[in-house]
């Protein structure tokens, strides 16, 4: 697990002058090049020229705060991962920390994921698949329970959450998916030893996906199913659960009632809290997270909501400030933070996940909306097993895929936005294209010609159809290739009832252009069901502000 954050065991507390391996004498990147009291010239007097001048008291109490300062405003920074972004400059330990960060490649499907596409400022979206591990392969994770014949087995991905930062940064949504969902699996190459795993032929768990090959082929399989482009991997332990919940402090969690996640039979995590809020950390944090007999159903679904209870709760603690002034602690927290990660190659050093809390802390608390995948119970042999809810699971992934948030808001933008005037109809160039087809379907007959003539009857005499390019699109959408034509594209959009938040701006095309998606395959107006972007309610969506969730404790699990 890398180097313990427990500062005793003969170790000394580090100075801010001290090197990347706690010695002495070493640069401190963004402390100037200052190596300790030591460096300075006490013969030289000040102004002489013949050597470095000493700095004046009040110079050198105003060097040190300002570096204290540095190294605070950075330490908390490395704990983007889970706080989802807090923030700071500076480095501390640079090489130090950085070794403790393990790395891996990552995807291991042989499916290319496609590229972001921009939004009209050429901003594009950041999606990071965080990872939690349950292998039991070191001493640490095996002190925290488990069956002992699990002790060095497989590693299992029993966390799963996508986080969407959108691409403007105002916000981010989060999908579960429960380890219990049953999915194909795509096919994955491990790159120590070029194993091959062959694509399933059946469902299987999709927590199953570590061990074919490691994280890269939990990326795959998401990417295999939702088709969402992911930029990141962070993964996550047992072990480094707990030292960072030690290092973090205590988070505030509720239950309705007492609670004991205990059976007669030895299962259960062992978690036991009375009725109201309690404040956890370490091992008991741990135990929340792993709770399953005791919430709701007894399900993975109930663990799931008390996962995204726990992580905007953890997020409100972090962003007060009020758990970020302690140096010691800090240090801590950057020790326990970049012992604890595995990631991609694209994270591999502490300035690049310094970059990453950068982007993350830009949204604010209550744009941070928590979901699970829409899910069914399966049936027979897979009872106790859940799969994608068909319709509502593919509207979650396609409103992350299109950018949409997942909090609603903005479906209430009813208005054009862009300054551009738009020109008059009759002289604006329109191209229509028949992007209807489906997995399932082909394109739906004279659709592009029937379009057509729909904005022709209403004043577009400039349009076009595109016969040539049928690419589908699950959704209708209007694109354009600058902001000269923005308002022009917005004027297409209102006068067919299509949202602004379906006009594009996008670099393959030279004019502006409607492609007709599969939400409109028939000879009707633009469906009033496919222009809301909702999310469903059985995704169950939690925003990060929300101070009121209480777990609700299963009567069976009361004391």
């Amino acid at each position: 697990m890398g180097r313990s954050s427990t500062r005793g065991e003969g170790t000394r507390p580090r100075s801010r002058h001290d090197g990347p391996s706690g010695e002495s004498g070493g640069d401190a990147p963004g402390d100037g090049g200052r190596r300790g009291r030591g460096r300075w010239d006490r013969s030289a007097p000040a102004g002489s020229g013949d050597g470095p001048a000493r700095p004046g008291r009040s110079a050198r109490r105003a060097a040190a705060k300002g570096g204290k300062r540095r190294a605070l405003r950075w330490v908390a920074s490395v704990l983007a991962l889970l706080i989802l972004g807090t923030g700071g400059a500076g480095y501390l330990y640079y090489k130090h920390l950085n070794g403790n960060i393990k790395k891996e490649d990552l995807t291991l499907g042989d499916k290319e994921m496609a590229d972001h596409k921009a939004n009209s400022a050429g901003q594009t979206p950041l999606n990071i698949l965080l990872i939690g591990s349950d292998g039991r392969d070191s001493k640490a994770n095996q002190k925290l329970g488990g069956a002992k014949e699990t002790f060095g087995g497989t590693p299992l991905a029993d966390v799963q959450m996508l986080l969407h930062l959108s691409a403007d940064r105002s916000n981010i949504s989060v999908i579960s998916m429960p380890r219990d969902t049953m999915l194909k699996m795509p096919k994955c190459t491990d790159p120590d030893t070029d194993e091959v795993y062959p694509a399933s032929t059946v469902d299987v768990q999709t927590n199953e996906s570590l061990g074919r090959g490691g994280p890269g082929c939990t990326v795959a399989a998401w990417y295999e199913l939702t088709g969402i482009t992911i930029d990141h991997f962070m993964m996550i332990d047992f072990a480094g659960v707990v030292s960072m919940a030690d290092a973090i402090g205590g988070v505030p969690v509720c239950v309705d009632a007492n609670v004991y996640s205990h059976t007669s039979d030895g299962k259960g995590s062992g978690l036991k809290l009375e009725e109201g809020t309690t404040s956890v950390q370490g091992k008991q944090a741990l135990q929340w997270l792993r709770t399953r007999y005791g919430f709701e159903d007894n399900t993975d679904l109930g663990r799931t909501k008390a996962q995204h209870q726990y992580l905007n709760s953890m997020v409100r603690e972090l962003r007060k400030g009020t758990k970020l002034t302690d140096p010691g602690k800090l240090m801590d927290l950057a020790e326990a933070a970049t012992s604890a990660l595995t990631v991609d190659k694209g994270l591999d050093t502490v300035k690049k996940l310094y970059d990453l809390a950068e982007e993350l802390k830009k949204a604010p608390t209550d744009r941070i909306t928590m979901t699970t995948m829409p899910n069914v119970y399966g049936t027979g042999q897979f009872s106790g097993r859940v799969y994608p809810k068909a319709d509502e699971a593919e509207q979650v992934f396609r409103m992350v895929r299109e950018d949409v948030p997942l909090d609603g808001r903005a479906s209430k933008r009813k208005t054009p936005v862009t300054k551009d005037q738009a020109a008059p109809d009759a002289e604006i160039a329109v191209t229509v294209r028949n992007a209807t087809s489906t997995d399932a379907l082909g394109p739906a007959q004279g659709r592009a010609t029937t379009v057509q003539e729909l904005l022709t009857d209403a004043g577009f005499a400039k349009t076009s159809v595109d016969s040539e390019n049928v690419e589908p699109a699950d959704r209708t959408g209007i694109l354009y290739p600058s902001a000269d034509l923005e308002g022009d594209a917005q004027a297409v959009a209102k006068a067919l009832g299509i949202p602004v938040s379906q006009v594009k701006k996008s670099t393959d095309v030279s004019g502006v252009v409607l492609a007709v998606g599969a939400d409109w395959r028939k000879d009707e107006a633009y469906p009033a069901k496919a222009a809301e972007e909702k999310t469903p309610d059985s995704a169950n969506p939690l925003n990060g502000a929300d101070e009121e969730a209480c777990m609700h404790v299963n009567p069976n699990y009361t004391w």
